[in-house]
């Protein structure tokens, strides 16, 4: 246990935030992603869910302000115009934890690619249905060094 980092983030997951660039993206995947598959690097995550490691990975990883869009995520059905209860959820962890960022619906033919070029895939058991999110980091600003 560490002071200040939530007990949800793992070993192998704190090293895999560290490794990360900037610009790098990191996918959160639900239970039936084939996730060992797509990834270029494969964290496994079982017995959480997308919710609890999007909220950890958010107090510890600045998201990239230097792009227009930095947090993504599935769509009901694959199709960017739907969206259900846990969409809504990641929507608004993010407006909470990373504001001024707007997370961007993606349809199928956008997430799947955009979530196997990510530095690394993080498989969980989330059991919701097109329960992904993909999140891009920005860099980390220490006062007096801008």
């Amino acid at each position: 246990m560490l002071i200040g980092i939530p007990p949800i983030l793992g070993p192998e997951l704190l090293f895999t935030l560290r490794s990360m660039g900037h610009g790098d993206e990191i996918a959160l995947v639900d239970g039936n992603y084939p996730a060992q598959e797509h990834a270029r690097r494969l964290v496994r995550a079982d017995g959480h869910g997308v919710l609890p490691l999007l909220e950890a990975i958010l107090t510890v990883m600045p998201l990239d302000h230097l792009v227009p869009q930095a947090a993504f995520r599935a769509s009901l059905n694959n199709d960017a115009r739907q969206a259900n209860a846990f969409h809504h959820a990641v929507d608004a962890a993010v407006a909470r934890l990373a504001p001024g960022f707007a997370v961007v619906p993606l349809d199928g033919a956008d997430l799947y690619p955009r979530i196997r070029a990510a530095h690394t895939i993080v498989a969980t058991t989330e059991t919701a249905l097109f329960a992904n999110v993909i999140l891009r980091k920005g860099v980390v600003v220490v006062p007096g060094t801008q």
